[in-house]
């Protein structure tokens, strides 16, 4: 049962008021453009998850993006790990992979950044992608969502033991956080006041948590518009971006200008700028680590799966 306390209003560390952060997937990220905008989150003191792919490809991508199989990039998160922001794992690499290879590609995360806790991580749309396309749902709401969204219907092997994509286990052991339904509102908190949760469904993920929608430029300014801002803080909630800072925040090498005002209004305020894990074990802590109910995973997917077919939500 979802405790009492979660209806109340949080009291973040240090007295602040909300909380912000943004887990960046490495899609069509590049060198350049990576270290533009996090020089410039670093100089607002606003640190988050740098989302990567730990291996390179060895057979045909199915994204552009830097991957940690660059010496250069690779060297750059790093430096971007001692700043004290989060690396967080988006699959092996940006093509499927088979279970031996993720195995690999987990040890190699652990190899490039010294990780000794479970990670934090977000699908990409390789094959071991986990409870992913029709199996986020359940019930009617499954059947929904493969009649009307055919083409990412039983494309998603990870959660499955006979597939060669299969690495359940693998993720029950190396992961506590997974990235699971996005939502146009900011407050996070707002849509899904009990995350980090388990579901009982869906075993070899630990822990879900939602994001806010921000996967390019347009969709993320408008998330994080003036208003937007000020509800936020008004509410005292909290905001996991879901973001590509590869897809339009820099052109030509200088920032988005509507990007760089926004984050420069939100960096002045009494926010609690850390990465999603941090967040996350916080909130963790406060719920005790709360097991969704059946009633509570209906009312989340239905919400999403409308806005999904209303709006394109990920």
């Amino acid at each position: 049962m979802l405790k009492s306390n979660l209806a109340s209003k949080i009291v973040w560390p240090g007295n602040r008021d909300f909380a912000f952060t943004v887990f960046d997937d490495p899609d069509a990220q590049t060198i350049e453009g990576c270290r533009t905008v996090y020089d410039f989150l670093t100089d607002l003191g606003i640190q988050t998850t740098v989302g990567v792919w730990p291996c390179a490809p060895i057979r045909e991508p199915n994204s552009e993006g830097e991957t940690c199989g660059n010496e250069s990039y690779l060297a750059y998160v790093q430096e971007l790990q001692t700043r004290g922001f989060e690396i967080g794992y988006h699959n092996t690499t940006p093509h499927s992979s088979f279970t031996e290879e993720i195995a690999g590609g987990l040890h190699a995360f652990r190899t490039h950044f010294g990780i000794d806790r479970p990670i934090t991580m977000a699908n990409h749309y390789n094959a071991e992608a986990i409870y992913w396309g029709s199996d986020r749902l359940s019930g009617v709401r499954r059947s929904a969502y493969r009649l009307l969204q055919p083409g990412n219907s039983g494309r998603f092997f990870g959660h499955v033991r006979e597939s060669p994509y299969f690495w359940g286990d693998l993720c029950q052991t190396n992961v506590r956080y997974c990235r699971n339904f996005v939502f146009r509102e900011i407050n996070s908190l707002q849509v899904c006041p009990y995350m980090p949760y388990r579901d009982p469904e869906r075993p070899f993920v630990n822990y879900w948590y939602v994001s806010a929608e921000g996967a390019d430029v347009e969709s993320f300014v408008e998330t994080l518009a003036e208003p937007n801002q000020d509800r936020l803080e008004r509410e005292g909630g909290a905001c996991i971006m879901y973001a590509h800072f590869g897809h339009g925040f820099v052109k030509n090498g200088q920032l988005d200008s509507r990007f760089r005002t926004l984050m420069q209004r939100l960096s002045k305020k009494n926010g609690w700028f850390v990465p999603v894990a941090t967040l996350l074990d916080f909130l963790r802590d406060r719920n005790g680590g709360h097991e969704i109910t059946s009633k509570q995973r209906a009312s989340i997917e239905w919400h999403w799966l409308s806005r999904k077919l209303i709006r394109g939500t990920s």
